[in-house]
């Protein structure tokens, strides 16, 4: 998975996600990715998922787009820094439009620098899941992206 660009909008930030690969494209494709990525971010198992067969996150996370997966990485990290559980994200492709393996996620926010900062960390997390990276220091980002907050508010 590639981070191709990102277009902070002002009410959400935009993100075009490449996947390369068929098999690639899909959680199951990667074994041990959905436990691997609950060891990380635990509350993940509690989000909340509008998709098509009406399945809690928890289960669309055995088998689901890998940047369906970055958006709610994103969103979970977001709320670990601060943000409100309410703001909403959004995965979407069109492949005749944009290629195969292109996918567009949008992420709302409360605040563009911690959304910035979520996805820069959710791409380490998800370069470590599928293999690429070490893993970060989730924590530690974390609380660095909370102290951004508080600097803006002060």
């Amino acid at each position: 998975m590639k981070v191709h660009a990102v277009t902070v909008c002002p009410d959400r930030v935009d993100v075009v996600v490449g996947v390369d690969g068929a098999q690639m494209m899909r959680t199951s494709s990667v074994p041990g990715l959905a436990e691997r990525v609950l060891e990380i971010l635990p509350t993940l198992e509690k989000h909340l998922c509008d998709n098509p067969a009406g399945r809690p996150f928890a289960e669309e996370l055995a088998d689901t787009e890998i940047p369906h997966l970055f958006e709610h990485v994103v969103m979970e990290i977001m709320a670990l820094a601060g943000s409100p559980r309410t703001l909403r994200g959004q995965t979407r492709w069109d492949f005749r439009r944009d290629g195969r393996g292109v996918f567009r996620v949008s992420v709302e926010y409360d605040d563009d620098l911690v959304c910035l900062g979520s996805i820069k960390l959710a791409d380490q997390v998800m370069q470590h899941l599928l293999g690429a990276a070490e893993a970060p220091d989730v924590a530690t980002e974390t609380a660095r992206l909370r102290s951004l907050r508080k600097l803006a508010a002060s």
